[in-house]
């Protein structure tokens, strides 16, 4: 395929092969989500150009997928103060501060908005799949006067391959569009691949547009987060509708009640409440639980599937499954940065300096702190991964704590060290966690579904550090 496009700062469009200052280039953005348009606001505020490439067909794209679901946190904390400013500026209104948005009313009333911006607008490219970031003429191995080199993103916008050079990179492309795989040892099998139809990986709108597809059918749900819980409790609601729907829910927890949360403790009521319906629903005898269950297998049986595991270290199969609904989380897409020098954590595969802060092996609810630019350097200058995509497999990412990174990275690249160096993230006071483990937050994640800990009794102090709340969908399986 010819490269037929080279955007530059100046037209962003055709250009000659001229080789320019890289203080002159401008900082792409990789993503437009919640956290790359805060990104490009930040940018504006600093009088820093700006290009920005995602590859869905609209701002919020991944976030459209979970449309349908409530988030737990209110606007408060969904917005980035910088982004409101701006918004503010050309007559917006802003929701009401105490109301608790869908993913939908997100994208309509926030993230559309401020991409239609006149200082946002022009720099946004849609259907604009990133597939290479590299350091201009350098493939990874040289090192040789690499940092004053601009970037290069290769890209195919609309089936066309372009060429952007950049002075830096953010990279906020979060983590939803790579979900983990059933087996329980997190690898990908190719009978799993095969049963793609029959599975689906993510949050259904099980009430509206995916109803039939689950009604009257034995649906098996895997994972035990918030996004388990959000889609049990609406196949719990069909259940009422169309009796014959059955309902079967696996997941590795050696407790139940762990997944129940803080409930009427829980200082976000919208997650308290989730916790105490599912509870109900477990008992009603609507849902068959089964835990802690390993999957081991998935296995085609004529138009159903067959799951393989062990429960209580005993082998057990569940048998005539016409669907399962996969929660078990997301994992960050690398592929595209192998010619960029990235370092990433070998169990959580989040920014490496990242790892020790947020490692759910370790840490509590009450025990992250803030972080920024700092903690999110990569031995390639001047590149920088945010948001979601970040933490890695963690599950313990908060939309409010990306808005955060975004504000010090930016400071940082507009050469204001003092203003990166300080922390202004606010946060509620979230923490009511579990006595029976040590992670207590495991909650679930996605750079884009708002506040949450996973709760029990109270293990910890309640959060007087911003940095002790914990967010969204991906879950713990």
């Amino acid at each position: 395929m010819m490269i037929n496009k080279i955007y530059y700062l100046e037209e962003f469009s055709m250009s000659e092969h001229t080789v320019l200052s890289t203080t002159k280039l401008p900082v792409t953005i990789i993503g437009a989500g919640p956290v790359g348009l805060a990104a490009a606001a930040h940018l504006v505020a600093r009088g820093e150009s700006f290009v920005l490439f995602d590859a869905g067909n609209e701002v919020g794209a991944n976030m459209l997928t979970w449309s349908h679901v409530r988030l737990f946190s209110p606007w408060e904390y969904n917005m980035d103060k910088t982004a409101r400013q701006l918004l503010t500026s050309h007559g917006w209104m802003a929701p009401n501060n105490s109301d608790i948005p869908t993913g939908l009313e997100m994208v309509e009333n926030y993230l559309k908005p401020l991409a239609e911006s006149p200082e946002i607008k022009p720099f946004i490219h849609l259907n604009a799949k990133v597939t290479a970031v590299s350091r201009k003429g350098l493939n990874k191995v040289k090192t040789q006067g690499r940092d004053n080199l601009p970037f290069v993103l290769h890209a195919l916008k609309n089936g066309e391959r372009i060429l952007v050079e950049a002075k830096a990179v953010i990279d906020a492309t979060g983590t939803w569009t790579n979900p983990n795989p059933v087996i329980s040892e997190g690898v990908w099998t190719a009978e799993e691949q095969s049963l793609s139809k029959q599975i689906f990986y993510g949050i259904p709108d099980v009430l509206g547009k995916h109803k039939d597809r689950y009604s009257g059918k034995k649906v098996l749900v895997v994972g035990s987060g918030h996004s388990a819980i959000n889609t049990l409790l609406e196949l719990g609601e069909l259940k009422d509708q169309v009796q014959e729907t059955e309902i079967v829910w696996v997941l590795r927890k050696s407790k139940l009640k762990d997944v129940y949360g803080g409930q009427e403790q829980d200082q976000l009521a919208a997650r308290g409440e989730l916790g105490t319906r599912i509870q109900k629903l477990v008992e009603s005898g609507k849902v068959k639980v089964l835990t802690p269950f390993h999957i081991q297998e998935l296995k085609k049986n004529g138009e159903k599937i067959q799951v393989v595991g062990f429960l209580d270290n005993e082998w057990v199969q569940i048998d005539a499954i016409d669907e399962i609904i996969s929660n078990t989380g997301s994992r960050p897409d690398l592929s595209f940065l192998r010619e960029v020098r990235v370092i990433t954590d070998p169990a959580l595969e989040s920014t490496l300096e990242l790892a020790p802060l947020i490692d759910p092996n370790v840490h509590s609810c009450g025990t992250v702190r803030p972080h920024g630019e700092k903690e999110l350097r990569q031995p390639e200058k001047d590149f920088y991964i945010v948001g979601s995509k970040s933490y890695g497999r963690a599950p313990t990412f908060l939309m409010a704590t990306g808005y955060e990174q975004i504000r010090s990275v930016v400071a940082a690249l507009a050469g204001d060290h003092e203003a990166a160096k300080r922390v202004e993230l606010e946060l509620p006071e979230t923490g009511v966690c579990s006595i029976q483990t040590s992670s207590c937050c495991e909650s679930e994640k996605n750079e884009n579904l708002a506040v949450k800990t996973d709760a029990g009794s109270s293990c910890c102090s309640p959060v007087t550090s911003p940095a002790a709340s914990k967010s969204s969908l991906g879950d713990d399986h």
